[in-house]
């Protein structure tokens, strides 16, 4: 015995648009009035759209656990922190608005609530920094620690956003972000 399964009607995707309704009847006469769509509106590519956060501060801060092989969440957390406070440092503007909504409000308070400043630190500086700050680091462990929760933040945040952050940043910090650096040969 054969069982027909009836077909699901369409779903409405940009591909899939549903089809426009006749317009009522109107007991008046004369010309039609035509009613017209607003214009679209043209998003500016310089400027971020606001987001929504992708994950949670624990899913973010467990990732940075997992990605850093940490013994305890609470290690993750004070990494996650540490690292995150010293990146709102170094960036301004609308990537720095687009960088703090698109992570959870934990980890977006961190980056919006310091002051930049003026000339950002080069890559190494920047671990060297954050080693002073990390209790029992050396410059190789805060190394693996930066780039623990850079990496994490970068495959939250997606490709694009990690594009316009590091473009804001000195050479070198592709590598804690866990990309190649590249380089345009003259």
């Amino acid at each position: 015995m054969t069982t027909t399964v009836p077909k699901p009607a369409p779903r409405n995707t940009r591909e899939n648009p549903p089809a426009p309704k006749p317009a009522p009847a109107t007991a008046r006469t004369g010309p039609a009035v035509r009613e017209t769509a607003p214009a679209p509106v043209r998003e500016n590519p310089a400027v971020p759209r606001a987001t929504v956060p992708r994950t949670t501060w624990e899913t973010l801060t467990e990732a940075v656990r997992e990605t850093g092989g940490y013994p305890t969440r609470a290690q993750a957390e004070h990494l996650t922190r540490t690292v995150l406070t010293a990146l709102g440092t170094h960036l301004t503007g609308d990537e720095r608005v687009a960088l703090a909504q698109s992570l959870p409000p934990e980890a977006g308070h961190l980056i919006a609530a310091q002051i930049p400043l003026p000339h950002p630190l080069t890559a190494r500086e920047f671990v060297d920094a954050l080693s002073t700050r990390l209790p029992d680091s050396t410059p190789a462990t805060a190394r693996w620690d930066v780039s623990s929760v850079l990496t994490t933040l970068s495959d939250t945040i997606g490709p694009a956003l990690t594009d316009q952050v590091l473009s804001q940043l000195p050479r070198g910090y592709a590598l804690l972000f866990g990309r190649a650096e590249l380089t345009v040969m003259a």
